[in-house]
Formats: C-alpha cells, sequence, structure tokens
C-alpha cells in the first residue's frame, strides 16, 4: 500500500527531493522507511515543556527501534499562568488554532506517514489534536506528564494555592513573606500544573479519545516511566501507519461520549467544554451543549481532585490513573466499551486488567462524591446558548444563589474592587466582553475568581463572564455565556443592582428584568470596536465562533 511519503521519494522525477533528504544524514535504506514526524511544543518559558526534549528524544528511539525515520519539528506554545491577567491572556485559546494550522502545514509539506505529537499543557493538547485529526495520517499523542504537587509547613500546595494566596494578601490577611514563601514552594519542577487543570484534564481524555497510550494523563514528569511510556509511542506510531489506523477511524461520535462522561467523573476543567467541541467540529460532529448535562446527570462524579478536592495527579496515578476511572464507569455501563484505541484494542479489552488502588481517590459508584458528573451547563434567558461552570468545585451554599450584578468591563477594575473591599457578600459579580470575540480570545479569570476564594468570598459571591476559567478556578464561577457581550448576547445588557438567579441543580440562570427593559436596552446597545485593528487578533475576531461551538475557526 503506497504511502503519504513516496510522493517525496519514489521515482525518477523527485531525485531532487532524495538529494535534500540525503543532505540530512539519510541513506538508500532510510529512504524506504516510514517518516514519522514528532510535533515536539519544547520551549524554555513553560515548566510544562522543560523535560519534552528527554520525551522526544525516547520517542524518537522508539521509531527508529520499530523501522521509522523520525523528524522533529517544533511549534509554539503559551503557558496560561505566565499569560494571566495581562494582554498575554487574550492570544492562548487563538494560539490552538495556530498550533492546529502547524501541525496540518508540517505533515501535509513533508508527506509524513505518521505523527506522534508531544504537547503538554493548555490550548496545545486540543490544537495539535485538531491539527491531526485534519490531516489524519496515524497519529498518537503522548504528554510531558503533570508536575508533582509542591509542600509547604506539611501541606501539599500548587500552583491555585499561590493564586488564592494573593488575594489574602490583597487583603491583608497573610503577609508579602508568607505569600513569598508560598510561591517558593507551591511548583517545585517540570510538568503540567499538578491539580485537575486543563492541561491536565485534556491529557487524561486524550487515554477516553484513542488517542494516547495509558498512563499518557497521570504519569509524573518526573518518573522514569514517562520515559518508558514515550518510547513506546513512538514504537506504535511505527505499527499504527503498518496497520493504517488512523485518528478519524478513533474520534468518533462514541469516543467523544466517553470522554465527556469521564470528564464528569473526574470533575475536569471547564476549558474541556470548548476543547471537546472544537474537537467534534473538527471531525465534522455536532456537538449540542445540552448533550453534556444527559450525560453528567447519568454519570457519578469519582474523583476529587484539586482545585475542588484535596488530592493531586500522582494521587490519581497512584491510584489506577485514568484507565482505572474508565475500568468503573464501564463495569457501571457509563461508557461505551466498543470505541477503538490506538493501542489496536478496544477500551473494553484495553481497561481489562485496570484496578483500583485507592477507593478514596477513584470512588465506586456507591460511594461516589456525587451520584452526577462534575460539569454542569446552564441555560436560562441570561444564557440562551448556555454557559459552562465546574459544579464539582462550588461550595454547597452557593450551588443557588441570587444577588445584584456588579458589572466590570475589564479585569483589572474587579481585581481593585476586592483590594479596596468593594466586593460585597451576596454581589454577582458579572465581567463581559470577554467572549471570543469580545475579548478577544476568552481570556481566562484565574485572577479575580482567586482573589474572591482568598479573601474569603467565595461562600457568599457568584462570578459570571462571556470568557472562561482556568481549570484551577473553583467556586460559583460561571463562564462562557453564550451569545457573549461582543454579539449582543444578554450579558451586555446587564446593569448595577439588576437581580440574578442562578440554580446550578436546576440547570438555569437568570436576569430578573423585564422583557421590554431588556428590549430597550437592546435598541440602545451598539458594537463596540474590536480592541485590534491589526495583526493575528484581528483577523481571528473575524473568523472566530462563539463558545458554545467550540470557540472554532470559520
Amino acid at each position: 500500500m503506497p504511502l503519504p511519503s513516496d510522493e517525496i521519494k519514489k521515482g525518477i522525477t523527485k531525485a531532487p527531493h532524495r538529494a535534500l533528504l540525503k543532505a540530512l544524514g539519510l541513506n538508500d535504506s532510510d529512504l524506504e522507511r516510514p517518516f514519522i514526524g514528532v510535533a515536539n511544543s519544547f520551549n524554555e518559558i513553560i515548566p510544562g515543556h522543560l523535560q519534552l526534549r528527554s520525551v522526544a528524544a525516547a520517542v524518537k528511539d522508539g521509531i527508529r527501534a520499530a523501522g521509522g525515520v523520525p523528524f522533529e519539528f517544533g511549534g509554539i506554545g503559551v503557558c496560561d499562568g505566565l499569560a494571566m491577567n495581562h494582554e498575554g491572556m487574550r492570544f492562548s485559546l487563538a494560539s490552538r488554532e495556530l498550533i492546529a494550522d502547524e501541525v496540518e502545514v508540517m505533515a501535509k509539506a513533508h508527506a509524513f506517514d505518521g505523527l506522534v505529537l508531544i504537547p503538554n499543557c493548555d490550548k496545545i493538547i486540543p490544537g495539535m489534536m485538531m491539527g491531526a485529526l485534519r490531516v489524519n495520517v496515524p497519529a498518537i499523542m503522548i504528554s510531558g506528564g503533570p508536575m508533582m504537587a509542591g509542600e509547604l509547613e506539611g501541606e501539599r500546595i500548587d500552583l491555585s494555592s499561590v493564586f488564592e494566596a494573593v488575594g489574602a494578601a490583597l487583603t491583608g490577611k497573610i503577609s508579602e513573606a508568607q505569600l513569598n514563601r508560598i510561591e517558593s514552594c507551591a511548583c517545585p519542577g517540570c510538568g503540567s500544573c499538578s491539580g485537575l487543570f486543563t492541561a491536565n484534564s485534556m491529557n487524561c481524555l486524550t487515554e477516553v479519545l484513542g488517542l494516547g497510550l495509558p498512563g499518557n494523563g497521570t504519569v509524573p514528569a518526573v518518573d522514569a516511566a514517562r520515559i518508558r511510556l514515550a518510547r513506546r509511542a513512538g514504537e506504535r506510531i511505527v505499527a499504527l501507519v503498518s496497520e493504517g489506523l488512523r485518528p478519524l477511524d478513533v474520534v468518533t461520535p462514541v469516543a467523544i461520549s466517553n470522554a465527556l462522561a469521564v470528564d464528569s467523573a473526574m470533575g475536569c476543567s471547564t476549558n474541556t467544554v470548548l476543547h471537546l467541541a472544537a474537537i467534534a467540529r473538527t471531525v465534522g460532529l455536532d456537538f449540542d451543549l445540552s448533550e453534556v448535562n444527559e450525560i453528567t446527570a447519568r454519570t457519578p462524579h469519582l474523583c476529587s481532585l484539586r482545585p475542588g478536592g484535596s488530592y493531586h495527579m500522582e494521587d490519581l496515578d497512584r491510584a489506577g490513573g485514568v484507565q482505572a476511572i474508565m475500568k468503573v464507569l464501564l463495569d457501571a455501563g457509563k461508557i461505551d466499551g466498543s470505541a477503538v484505541t490506538i493501542s489496536g484494542v478496544t477500551v473494553a479489552e484495553q481497561v481489562q486488567g485496570a484496578v483500583v488502588r485507592d477507593a478514596d481517590v477513584i470512588r465506586p459508584v456507591a460511594n461516589a462524591y456525587h451520584q452526577t458528573g462534575g460539569l454542569a451547563v446552564l441555560f436560562g434567558n441570561l444564557a440562551p446558548r448556555g454557559a459552562v461552570v465546574k459544579e464539582s468545585a462550588v461550595l454547597p451554599e452557593m450551588l443557588q444563589h441570587r444577588g445584584k450584578a456588579l458589572v466590570f468591563e475589564n479585569e483589572p477594575d474587579l481585581v481593585a474592587a476586592i483590594e479596596d473591599g468593594g466586593i460585597t457578600p451576596g454581589t454577582v459579580v458579572v465581567i463581559r466582553y470577554q467572549g471570543p470575540k469580545g475579548g478577544p480570545g476568552m481570556p481566562e479569570m484565574l485572577t479575580p475568581t482567586s482573589a474572591i476564594a482568598g479573601a474569603g468570598l467565595d461562600r457568599e459571591v457568584a462570578l459570571i463572564t462571556d470568557g472562561r476559567f482556568s481549570g484551577a478556578t473553583k467556586g460559583a464561577s460561571i463562564g462562557h455565556i453564550s451569545p457573549e457581550a461582543f454579539a449582543g448576547g444578554p450579558i451586555a445588557l446587564i446593569e448595577n443592582g439588576d437581580e440574578i438567579v442562578i440554580d446550578i441543580p436546576g440547570r438555569s440562570i437568570n436576569l430578573l428584568v423585564d422583557e421590554a427593559e431588556l428590549e430597550r436596552r437592546a435598541a440602545a446597545w451598539s458594537a463596540p470596536e474590536p480592541r485590534y485593528q491589526t495583526g493575528f487578533l484581528s483577523r481571528y475576531v473575524k473568523l472566530v465562533h462563539g463558545a458554545n461551538e467550540g470557540a472554532v475557526l470559520e
């Protein structure tokens, strides 16, 4: 069966191509082997990526051992933690589309027969996956693994601990010296931040979607098992080329439904809803946000990791990892075991030997943390096309909340209000014009949500936005409100003092303003000028869809 790389290797007219390949050091026997692209998102600014050179080296060793020829290439990546709370965050979600483009361009331009994708943080994981789905040559994902938790005075801490400590320092509850001690201990080394934040959520879901080997989401970055897993990924991709199993054979409606179920059981980041919607649209599938509620309603919440709980990724790995969660759900009839994986077996076959080693980290269905899953989509006159909340990270007293709106048009003003004591208990804080077009790029709101928690207001204050929240966010933080303010959605019409009713168990969010008044406000509303008139984000605003559609580009 012809391979894509034959286009640059075979025939008299391809002698110039072969000459260029030989300039790389290849010989004639190499030209008979499968060409494997190795997309490595290594850089020196993201802590989760520091170890990716070692991961890539192991992948390439595996490819060579299995009879393939590896070609490593780089890709961009944004550290959401470093981009937080300044202009850089507007580029984070938007970078997902560039990353998908990079993978597509490199794979198509160089006729790779297969791809190994090495991401580790936030938008890089779905971006690489979307690129691989477009190209649809055999592909496998191998992440760099999660960071270990930090420790201070016998207590385990992480990056979200630092953000919460900022809120405590702003309100005088701790000193700057105490804050310094926390920041110096929270992130002890390389890896994706140690809680069930967006990066780790998505790396876990690659296992469920069938594009990552067992352990991809949970084996710690500093564990030698991570390097062994990377070598196996390199070996496996060569077999996949021979077998002809492609991403579109794996990422099917069944796989996406399974991913939503495991997402619900784990209480993953709200960002996974955006990314799963984008992945579904990449493969030509409809993605209805109401399906999230349907799956959540029948899926027990089995894990409670940071930020909603006290465990970290290393605990989940020790307890049996994603495969053990899938085994519990499969045995309970909550996922479909017929889905295919890049391991060459079905989900049912792959999880057959999985064992739960700690029944509190991964609880049995009968003793679940909650009998419904960790994510919820709310609908109502404030969010006709939906809004997303991480229900498992909301305190019980905030699951239902009625309060008066306090509206902010930007994040710095809200942080200043928290620092000045301007947020009163019972308030519903609104940050708008932060959506895909209005932000642009749906900036994450970890700084204000953590500051609210650090100030002790998370038991009494809700926050809603047409932007999004970090996976490290906890509390009644409701994002992705659609339509967004920039598109004239109802969130644009809220005024200070308006009453908002949030009912997370009831899956509703409503603005208590009569229809005639809303119509009057809508008639007086006009769209603002885009924040960017030139450059990448100006193009992005023209092409991006709403959050309910995954914020994909036309």
